[in-house]
């Protein structure tokens, strides 16, 4: 029997009445003829109570203690998910990260999952049991518990699908799927019926939360297909899969903006090898995450290097960039932190020419300046100033007609 991997996340079980009705898809699954596994999270704001409840008590907790707090939010919602399915009449079981020896790494709250042995849910599932199964966490080879971080509950269902060779992993939230845009800044937004990997994680990366970029990633690697739903409705949502042919017909399939950004340039770097390695390297062992980077040579002797950081990381940023400056050679640094990242995302720009030219006219013809641009082969981004930012994505939106179902806007 082919195998479904369900994935509720907190606010899709946060009281009874949700848990009644996630049991419910479960059984829908297999009453279709399906063998299913059920991945939870923590009920609503159940995660945020438990990190304020650490913090009264200590305001800097030891990570280990935290992961031993954190993956009981899960624990307590797949048990009362079997609970509920055992009401309706269908065999289950829960199990914790640690009882299907989901084996991580031992780096506590952003642990990366190392394996998992899927036999004991092939043998439940042979049973004919729903299994529940504890997101956002596994065990480290010392037994110690650990868990994901961000995204956490998705890439435990990603994984397990995997692991188990799923047919489809289905991630549940509360909206009806992947958007063009976000709808909340672009209201005409239209859903999309199918997204490549490529494009989700440049989606992901440039700031679309619906999903994370290491489910995502897991979900290339390993040829999940992965399908984003509504848990309140029957909609068939959006599927993120391997590209197919027609895909490329749509010029563009999305657009993002990522505010709360800051960029630093700096000017006059020696132009030597190694330079550029030096400062990226202490940013990492600074735990800064870098986004696009631009370095131009000045002449033989110097460059001008600039990258973006999120807000939060700005200062950290600064501090190594400011420890290096002597032994770079580095004549300025420039910081903006009034800065905002739009960016058009689609595997058709590989085919088709007059992308960029599109995107720079309506930007031009918003009035929105453009400070820097960086591309890969799927993506355009342009930083704009910050209070431009919606305007910005209003005008890529409408240029590249994100309010239209993407069969409308196919060239091929």
């Amino acid at each position: 029997m082919a195998i479904i991997v369900q994935k509720f996340g907190g606010t899709s079980v946060a009281d009874a009445a949700k848990i009644r009705r996630a049991a419910e898809r479960a059984i829908e699954r297999v009453q279709a003829g399906y063998q299913v596994v059920v991945v939870a999270s923590a009920r609503g704001k159940q995660t945020d109570q438990l990190v304020a409840d650490a913090l009264e008590l200590n305001p800097n907790p030891p990570e280990r203690e935290m992961d031993q707090l954190l993956s009981t939010g899960e624990q307590q919602t797949v048990s009362l998910l079997a609970m509920a399915l055992e009401a309706m009449g269908q065999n289950a079981i829960s199990f914790t990260g640690g009882q299907i020896r989901m084996i991580t790494d031992s780096s506590y709250t952003k642990a990366q999952i190392q394996s998992i042995d899927a036999r004991r849910i092939h043998n439940q599932l042979q049973a004919g049991k729903v299994v529940t199964v504890a997101g956002f966490q596994g065990v480290d080879e010392k037994g110690n518990i650990t868990t994901l971080g961000r995204g956490g509950s998705d890439t435990s269902a990603v994984a397990l699908a995997a692991a188990l060779k799923a047919e489809e992993c289905e991630i549940f939230t509360d909206v009806d799927g992947i958007f063009t845009t976000d709808p909340r800044l672009f209201p005409r937004a239209v859903m999309l019926d199918a997204i490549s990997f490529d494009e989700m994680l440049e989606m992901a990366s440039l700031g679309a939360g619906v999903m994370h970029i290491r489910a995502v990633a897991c979900g290339k690697r390993y040829n999940v297909n992965i399908r984003v739903r509504n848990s309140g409705n029957n909609n068939p949502g959006t599927i993120i899969t391997h590209e197919v042919a027609q895909m490329e017909g749509v010029v563009v399939s999305g657009a993002t903006i990522q505010k709360d950004m800051a960029k630093l340039s700096l000017i006059g770097v020696g132009n030597v090898p190694g330079n550029a390695a030096t400062i990226f390297a202490r940013l990492a062992r600074a735990k800064v995450v870098v986004h696009d980077i631009i370095q131009t040579e000045v002449n033989p002797e110097s460059a001008n290097l600039s990258f973006m950081v999120a807000v939060p990381d700005l200062a950290m940023a600064k501090q190594v960039i400011q420890d290096l400056t002597g032994d770079l050679g580095c004549k300025n640094v420039f910081v903006r932190e009034d800065i905002a990242l739009v960016s058009v995302i689609g595997v058709g720009m590989r085919t088709q020419y007059g992308v960029a030219e599109r995107m720079f006219d309506s930007l031009a013809n918003a009035k929105v300046n453009i400070d820097s641009i960086t591309t890969s082969e799927i993506r355009i981004s342009c930083a704009v100033d910050e209070e431009d930012a919606e305007k910005a994505l209003e005008a890529v939106c409408t240029t590249f007609e994100l309010d239209r179902p993407a069969q409308d806007r196919a060239t091929t």
